[in-house]
């Protein structure tokens, strides 16, 4: 099973590369296969945003996420 997270695009670097926030962490991935902007939302998948969201959905989807790892005691 294969898993995408959303997370909010925070800075562009060079090479294509982009920090992003998950909402308690921040990690570095590519930009590669999207067209985004600082403040825009995609979905990460292995390092890679896979597709833009917009901030509605972005915002919802984590905090399902949120609510799921929480009742697993996460």
């Amino acid at each position: 099973m294969c898993i995408a997270v959303p997370a909010e695009v925070i800075e562009i670097r060079d090479g294509n590369l982009g920090l992003v926030d998950f909402g308690d962490l921040q990690h570095e991935v590519r930009l590669d296969l999207v067209d985004v902007k600082v403040g825009e939302f995609v979905l990460v998948h292995v390092g890679f945003a896979i597709q833009r969201l917009s901030r509605e959905e972005g915002l919802e989807t984590r905090e399902l996420f949120r609510q799921v790892y929480e009742a697993m005691g996460s």
